[in-house]
């Protein structure tokens, strides 16, 4: 982990949820397995891939499909 401070008004994937106001949204999140919701959080807390990787026992190649299957996932509803 690096050094420098992460801080975010959302610390859980439960709070992440809880913010989201777009029903379009939270009905893919919602849909979308938790490790992957993990990841997300994390990347909105300033982790970098290669430090997630560790932590959700996945390569970082395995995290980018992860964000990039969501993103497509989004624009579609967006």
């Amino acid at each position: 982990m690096a050094d420098r401070e992460r801080q975010t008004e959302v610390g859980t994937v439960a709070e992440l949820l809880d913010e989201i106001e777009s029903e379009n949204l939270y009905q893919v999140l919602v849909e979308v397995d938790g490790r992957t919701l993990k990841i997300v959080l994390l990347k909105m807390q300033g982790y970098s891939t290669k430090e997630i990787a560790p932590l959700v026992h996945l390569t970082t190649g395995a995290i980018y499909a992860r964000l990039d299957h969501l993103r497509k996932k989004l624009r579609k509803i967006l």
